[in-house]
């Protein structure tokens, strides 16, 4: 089985694999400072919920844009998979030409979302990521990666207006019934969320300019469901494209005859 880690600035995606079927998946909390060790028991938590055992993972693949846990992460790999983990980055099989000016300075987690809606949807698409920055990533009908646009995310604009606004307090962030509000709290829901429907539609408008007048437009990220039903460009809300795209961009490098199992690997048993 392959265990699939999209690590991004807020949340971690963790997925499990049986071939091309998605037998389960969690989101957990980002944090730089816990340990090698401290994920592995969290991880084994998570797997033991549902019925895993870490001797079943055969390989693991991870986008990580937090560089203090590129480390750690093929750490916990090595030491309670017993398997080197498929970090995408520079040298790693993607199938998918990365037409920008530094190739090396894509997310990881841009490219397997780009894989996994050109292989799922077709193209020319957009990819809309709702992370903690919100990404626009434009993918041509050919399959290439062209580039795109970045965004702040909903979550950080909110705590950007906190911070700075002194009359202004942190609020939950749910959709108001009505744009023109009669209060501070919703006032603030409803200048973030209607605010970001028309950033969306706004830059999708222009990328299907640029694009040719055609794309499918996929949505993904922890704060998509707030925006996509206003969203008249949004075509597929897709929460687990990342998790798809690492499974995609796995299994074409170990096609390529990719091997990441550690020397010296234990038995199956738990280590």
């Amino acid at each position: 089985m392959l265990l699939t880690m999209d690590v991004n600035n807020t949340h971690i995606k963790i997925g499990i694999y049986r071939d091309t079927e998605l037998l389960v998946n969690w989101r957990i909390s980002t944090d730089p400072d816990k340990t090698a060790d401290e994920y592995a028991m969290l991880l084994r938590n998570l797997f033991d919920s549902a019925g895993f055992t870490f001797p079943q993972i055969d390989a693991v693949a991870i986008s990580c844009v937090v560089p203090p846990l590129l480390d750690t992460m093929d750490r916990l790999c090595k030491k309670y998979f017993g398997l080197a983990p498929l970090l995408v980055g520079p040298g790693i099989r993607t199938g998918m030409r990365i037409l920008y000016e530094d190739p090396k300075a894509v997310g990881a987690d841009r490219i397997v979302g780009a894989i996994a809606a050109y292989e799922k949807y077709g193209g020319p698409a957009i990819v809309v990521d709702f992370g903690t920055a919100t990404t626009f990533t434009a993918v041509s009908a050919a399959g290439d990666f062209l580039g795109g646009a970045i965004a702040p995310g909903i979550g950080i604009s909110m705590e950007a207006l906190a911070e700075h606004a002194a009359q202004l307090r942190r609020v939950e962030l749910v959709k108001p019934k009505h744009c023109i509000a009669r209060n501070t709290v919703t006032a603030m829901q409803a200048g973030i969320i209607f605010g970001f429907v028309g950033l969306v539609e706004e830059i999708v408008r222009r990328m299907k300019r640029e694009l040719g007048g055609q794309a499918k437009v996929i949505a993904t990220g922890g704060w998509a469901e707030l925006v996509v039903e206003e969203c008249r460009s949004i075509d597929h809300h897709d929460p687990l494209l990342n998790l798809e795209g690492l499974r995609i961009v796995y299994e074409r490098n170990r096609d390529a005859g990719l091997s990441l199992e550690v020397p010296g690997r234990r038995d199956r048993t738990e280590g």
